[in-house]
């Protein structure tokens, strides 16, 4: 569906962007066409003017002129009140006169005035406005020039055209003999007066000169209309499109939470950013395995409820997954109480640096775990977790294992196998290595071998080491007390204790052991070793200083 609305929108871009292809190119076509127009009109309105002229000329002359000479008996005279005179013709003024009014009656757009300042005594003296007033006044001035004033309004232009009446030597000669002019003194090339043409359009008429140009944008803005009508339209689909989108954006970044729950922070890392391929894939690689149990789980869990079982469990398996995040361990699988975690695929640092990232994890677990027992002594476990750590160093067979429809990203082999061995052999609290990866970790701890061990799948006998402190920056050995038991939660780490507490720690030693005396335990009767965890007042206050 979303293919084919995606094709339909493609089809209606290109429809459109050739229409205003044509559209463009038609532009300077339907220009050149409304000029034509506009010239054939302006042509047409002129012949027609002039036609008017011509005729109105022609019909004048004719009637009195031509007519009135015809018909006079005797001899014909110019006066310019010819009509009461039988075969008199007008004079040039009156004939302009008489003229403009009869254009101006077939015209009704055209206006002719012939007016004066110096009119005859026995005629009405011309009104002038103030165009009329200072034209003539320029005129006078420089009689050589036309004058214009151009108006418009919303539905109508006007044009006012002014040019001088100049005296002839025949004007001349009856003006100053004439007992009506008002002027005796004219001279030839006076200015005695204004012929001014009024010609007033309408605006309207004009419109449909560009009815070229009026279709055509006719034509744009239906296609700007039904383009942005498309555009809506488009933008309605594409916000749909994106609404769905985020909607199921958010489903499947829901979906991969959940998911990332079941795969470790590395793998689900490499799914989703395409390094890795959900296929059945193994590859040999040298890895750090770390493997954990607690000791007597199952008899701790019979004097528990399930659902403090559940709980306490989950609060451990949480705790050390963030401790083996925090180093970069990939936590493969939990199985029971027991985690197996390796170092090296699918990120790596090196396989030294991969096997002190692990030791470093499981001196972090040890210590955490001590304050974990603590917090479930004080909420009621009578018997708290001890832990046994076993880490292994070799080659295994990592990637995904499985069927075609379910498969699992773990390892396997004769190595990963050994490190749950090591894990068996250890004691709770206590964490065992092979010689392979305490070779990568000596400069970190303080081990001591163990007697050698066979195991089936590997032919060669392995040696353990039991870790028995932490070496500190300049290689100086930090022994680490630890011991959990009904009645007991004991962690010391002598580089942790400040000066300051000490004096308190030797207190609460010396303390704790006159409460054993007062009891009658004698602490050369616990299960501690005498190198390992001093029985002596002296020893432990040694340590702790």
């Amino acid at each position: 569906m979303k293919s084919a609305l995606s094709r339909n929108i493609q089809t209606r871009s290109l429809v459109l962007i050739l229409l205003v292809v044509l559209l463009l190119i038609g532009l300077p076509l339907v220009v050149w066409l409304d000029l034509k127009n506009l010239t054939e009109a302006n042509l047409r309105r002129q012949a027609g003017d002039l036609n008017s002229v011509v005729s109105s000329v022609r019909n004048y002359y004719a009637t009195n002129v031509v007519g009135r000479i015809l018909a006079a008996p005797g001899p014909a005279q110019v006066a310019h009140n010819y009509e009461s005179i039988s075969g008199a013709v007008p004079i040039p003024a009156t004939l302009s006169l008489e003229l403009g009014q009869v254009i101006s009656e077939q015209q009704q757009n055209i206006t002719y005035r012939f007016v004066s300042d110096y009119p005859f005594a026995n005629r009405t003296p011309h009104v002038l406005d103030d165009f009329e007033k200072s034209s003539l006044a320029a005129l006078r001035v420089n009689p050589s020039q036309q004058l214009a004033d151009v108006s418009w309004s919303a539905f109508s232009d006007r044009v006012r055209l002014i040019v001088p009446v100049v005296m002839g030597a025949a004007c001349v000669n009856c003006h100053n003999a004439h007992p009506e002019s008002p002027k005796h003194d004219w001279k030839v090339g006076d200015v005695r007066g204004i012929q001014e043409v009024i010609i007033t359009q309408a605006t309207a008429s004009n419109i449909f000169s560009f009815k070229y140009l009026l279709t055509y944008f006719a034509l744009m803005a239906a296609c700007g209309t039904t383009f942005i009508g498309l555009q809506r339209r488009q933008a309605a689909t594409i916000k749909g499109m994106n609404s769905e989108l985020e909607t199921a954006n958010e489903f499947l970044a829901s979906l991969s939470m959940k998911i990332s729950r079941y795969l470790s922070p590395q793998i689900y890392k490499s799914i989703f950013s395409g390094q890795k391929d959900v296929t059945i894939h193994t590859e040999r690689k040298k890895l750090t395995i770390f493997f954990s149990d607690i000791k007597d789980f199952t008899v701790t869990a019979e004097r528990l409820q399930p659902e403090q079982t559940t709980q306490l469990l989950n609060d451990y398996f949480t705790e050390m997954s963030a401790i083996a995040l925090k180093h970069g361990g990939t936590v493969d699988k939990f199985v029971g109480d027991a985690m197996l975690i390796f170092f090296g695929d699918p990120e790596t640092k090196g396989e030294t640096e991969d096997a002190k990232a692990c030791m470093r994890m499981a001196l972090d677990m040890q210590q955490r775990l001590a304050e974990l027992n603590i917090k479930w002594r004080n909420n009621g476990m009578q018997h708290p977790f001890g832990v046994r750590m076993g880490i292994n160093t070799g080659f295994c067979n990592v990637g995904n294992f499985g069927s075609a429809d379910r498969m699992d990203y773990t390892i396997i082999g004769a190595e990963a196998n050994l490190a749950a061995r090591l894990q068996s052999i250890a004691e709770p609290g206590h964490i065992v290595l092979s010689y392979e990866t305490y070779v990568l970790v000596r400069e970190l701890v303080v081990a001591q071998a163990q007697p050698p061990i066979m195991m089936k799948g590997i032919s060669r006998e392995i040696v353990p080491y039991e870790v028995r402190g932490t070496l500190d920056a300049a290689g100086k050995e930090i022994e680490i007390f630890r011991e959990h038991m009904a009645g007991l939660d004991f962690y010391l780490n002598p580089s942790m204790v400040s000066s300051n507490h000490a004096e308190h720690i030797r207190t609460v030693l010396q303390e704790a052991l006159k409460a054993l005396d007062r009891n009658g335990i004698r602490a050369a009767a616990t299960s501690v070793d005498a190198p390992r965890y001093p029985t002596d007042v002296a020893g432990l206050q040694k340590q702790a200083s």
